[in-house]
């Protein structure tokens, strides 16, 4: 897929995938926005006026108040590429998010996920 394409996808778009995913495993959605808020610092008011605004991956990461120094302690495989060696930042940050709400689905301990 090329990246511009996800690049604009709306996160309001991807949110609502995210919950499901999780919660199809016994997951929460709480659960999901603590996973929002470790790897962006947003918090609920923040994201939801990004959810509120439509902005796409793009905007959504640009404007994260910080992305948190931890997040390169995520490896592993999704979407058959490996998070650590992917060079662009912001496709690189979409996988970290990507990565984490599936370690949620597949029942790791949220300590774990938030590299604790």
């Amino acid at each position: 897929m090329d990246n511009n394409k996800v690049y604009k996808m709306p996160f309001a778009n991807i949110y609502p995938m995210y919950i499901q995913k999780a919660e199809k495993k016994g997951r929460t959605k709480e659960e999901v926005d603590k996973i929002i808020y470790w790897l962006t610092g947003y918090d609920k008011q923040t994201l939801q006026q990004q959810i509120d605004s439509n902005n796409d991956f793009e905007i959504f990461f640009a404007e994260a108040p910080r992305i948190n120094p931890n997040a390169s302690k995520i490896t592993g495989v999704i979407c058959g590429y490996r998070v650590e060696e992917i060079e662009e930042k912001l496709m690189r940050q979409i996988r970290y998010l990507d990565k984490l709400i599936d370690e949620l689905a597949k029942g790791k301990v949220m300590g774990k996920i938030l590299r604790e």
